[in-house]
């Protein structure tokens, strides 16, 4: 009896002839192959006891830098969307996971009723397919499980099947073809989504951490379930610390429910120990929420206390720095009292933090294909406080301590892994890929980034969740050179658009802190690679296009004479304050990915040394 296979994520230019072989290395006779536009084929296998062993054998193996897709196809296009929007892809799984923590986790968001595994081409990861027993699981798993941490550090991806196979085409995702894209997306769609994604970050003593997690896992299994939401318990961060931090991601009602369990857990660990006295609950809020927490000479956060009966303090400004920008809301009272006040709390928290998301908007635009988020995570934060300007002729930005930046490194106050992971993709935005950008510093400020042992360049890393890496110095400073004089040293930074802006922040942070007496003093160059392909298109007709990019964004941009390099990329150099250069990156990237696909798309090569000289464009 002969079966047909759906084959996909495939290479755009990969030939009958091509699948053939592959299936017949697997020892799988082929009647008829149909390779169609977009990445797919229909296969039809002649035994069909063989399509386990195919399926098994080459669904999620990489062929020619592709991770395939191999499935018996449904018969009628209904019947298998309706089969796929059931399913989802979890990859970046470890290898050595426990599989009772992946499926504690799945389970926050529905009932599984299959799951497959498969190894990645890396060899430390594997790609997990499960199939829920609804398509609303499978949305939820996608929107609130992607980037979620397993032990070990590891961010997992988590991506329906079926928008896998519905990619919008690049050249309808916005810009045009002809001239440099300004549009960054839209907001729809965003406040939406992030609504139901704002999590509830609390602490916990680390005693508790035993007593909430529960033997194998049992009791915080428990709470996900009974709760649906899911729960991430931080307890590798900040070894030795008295507390440790928990995320609760889920709508409003199921956070203050996963919260309440975690109280009552909390005191009957309490009780049994002989401890006593009652728990009280601590909220991890962003110092730019705090004051609407507090309201006008208090009000609001007494109304809170009245209405719940409970008594309510907030920690003092001076524990923020730009690595850390939680403030801690502590709530005592009784468990019922507290999950109220919890609500309420929270309640204002997320629509705070919506209300800057949306004063974000505008902004969006000059960056396109970074997060708002991402934004909000560095504005303001660090350096002295009050009114230090902004992006200039982009508009102003928000002054005062940083906004949803996240806590982290080993320097901070607490320290603790960021509140808001990495953005999920989503239509305008870059699906999460990584970049590597080159950034040049003055020699002398290498110290002060890279910190007493280390710890410095290790907070950046953290904060970022970007690789950066310092070139060895080349030759030895003479004794009598000039500090602006000093060569520069090469950083490499590899990471997601919001890890780039967050790393690159912190780096131009420094170096005004420490050697600059205004801000408008740091001025440092980028370089990114682009195919040369698309030179010509970044210059545009006599320079336009390039000149019109450096008067939009007020950064310099150098390149090669068109036709100059015989490389398959080409380095282009942007210099400027740090958001002239992040709007330049962001705008030539996304010029590149509107028009060329990976693995060019986000300048991720290597180069040979720095081609100083080139031309600017005026």
């Amino acid at each position: 009896m002969m079966s047909k296979l759906y084959v996909g994520n495939l290479p755009t230019d990969v030939t009958e002839d091509a699948l053939r072989e592959l299936f017949s290395q697997h020892g799988v006779s082929t009647s008829n192959v149909l390779v169609k536009r977009g990445g797919y084929a229909f296969i039809d296998c002649s035994d069909s006891t063989e399509i386990d062993q195919v399926v098994s054998s080459l669904n999620g193996c990489s062929y020619l830098g592709h991770n395939l897709v191999v499935e018996p196809s449904v018969a009628g296009g209904a019947a298998k969307k309706s089969l796929l929007e059931t399913r989802v892809r979890v990859s970046g799984v470890p290898v050595n996971a426990h599989p009772d923590e992946l499926t504690s986790l799945l389970q926050t968001v529905g009932e599984v009723t299959k799951s497959e595994k498969y190894e990645s081409r890396d060899g430390q990861t594997q790609v997990v397919h499960v199939t829920f027993s609804t398509a609303e699981s499978a949305r939820d798993a996608a929107q609130r499980l992607n980037g979620a941490s397993m032990d070990g550090g590891h961010t997992i991806r988590v991506d329906r099947l079926v928008d896998r196979r519905s990619r919008v085409p690049r050249s309808q995702q916005g810009g045009g073809r002809g001239g440099i894209m300004t549009g960054g997306g839209g907001m729809g769609g965003i406040q939406h989504r992030h609504a139901a994604e704002f999590p509830l970050r609390i602490l916990v003593l680390s005693e508790m951490v035993g007593a909430i997690i529960g033997r194998q896992g049992a009791t915080i299994r428990a709470i996900t379930q009974q709760s649906r939401a899911r729960v991430d318990v931080h307890r590798k961060d900040n070894a030795g610390s008295l507390e440790k931090a928990i995320t609760i991601y889920g709508n409003p009602e199921n956070c203050t429910s996963a919260c309440k369990r975690i109280l009552e857990v909390m005191q009957e660990e309490s009780d049994k120990t002989n401890k006593g006295g009652e728990v009280s609950l601590k909220i991890l809020a962003h110092n730019n929420l705090i004051g609407r927490i507090i309201g006008k000479g208090g009000a609001t956060i007494k109304k809170i206390m009245e209405d719940t009966n409970t008594k309510i303090t907030v920690s003092s400004v001076n524990d923020i720095n730009s690595f850390n920008l939680e403030r801690i809301i502590t709530i005592k009272g009784s468990i019922d009292d507290i999950a109220k006040a919890e609500n309420a709390v929270s309640a204002k928290l997320r629509q705070s933090y919506e209300s800057d998301l949306q004063s974000f908007a505008p902004q969006s635009s000059m960056f396109p294909g970074l997060h708002p988020m991402a934004m909000m995570s560095t504005v303001g934060s660090g350096g002295p406080r009050g009114d230090r300007g902004g992006m200039n002729s982009m508009g102003p930005m928000h002054g005062g301590p940083g906004m949803y930046g996240g806590g982290s490194g080993n320097g901070s106050s607490l320290g603790y892994t960021p509140m808001y992971p990495a953005p999920f993709s989503s239509g305008s935005y870059s699906d999460n890929c990584e970049e590597t950008a080159f950034l040049y510093i003055p020699n002398y400020s290498v110290g002060a980034i890279i910190g007493t042992k280390g710890s410095h360049i290790r907070n950046i890393i953290r904060f970022s969740g970007a690789s950066v890496k310092i070139a060895a110095q080349e030759s030895a400073p003479q004794d009598n050179m000039n500090m602006t004089d000093v060569p520069e040293r090469k950083v490499t930074v590899v990471g997601t658009p919001e890890a780039q802006w967050k790393a690159q922040y912190l780096i131009f942070e420094k170096i005004r802190e420490e050697y600059a007496f205004g801000y408008d003093d740091v001025k440092l160059t980028v370089e990114v690679l682009i195919p040369s392909s698309q030179v010509g298109r970044l210059i545009g007709k006599g320079g336009q296009n390039v000149r019109d990019l450096q008067r939009q964004t007020g950064a310099s941009i150098k390149l090669p004479q068109l036709g100059a390099t015989q490389d398959e990329e080409t380095t282009v150099q942007i210099m400027g304050q740090f958001y002239a250069v992040q709007s330049a990156q962001r705008r030539i990237r996304s010029m590149v990915q509107s028009s060329v696909a990976p693995p060019y798309m986000m300048g991720g090569g290597r180069r040979s040394g720095s081609p100083r000289g080139m031309m600017t464009q005026q």
